[in-house]
């Protein structure tokens, strides 16, 4: 398996990357919201009203 981030081949002790820096380069991304998916702004899936008791 090639490693995520530079397509080396994996370590088995940074699985699935090959290395501690591109595992932190990884977690780096996932920190700062690089893997997050865009929402679409008119679908909202929730009632606006607030919750009766």
């Amino acid at each position: 398996m090639a490693c995520p981030i530079c397509d080396k081949e994996s370590d088995p002790k940074y699985r699935p990357f090959c290395s501690r820096r591109c595992a932190d380069v990884d977690l780096g991304r996932w920190l700062k919201g690089g893997y997050a998916i865009p929402a679409d702004e008119d679908a909202r899936p929730y009632s606006e009203e607030p919750p009766k008791h």
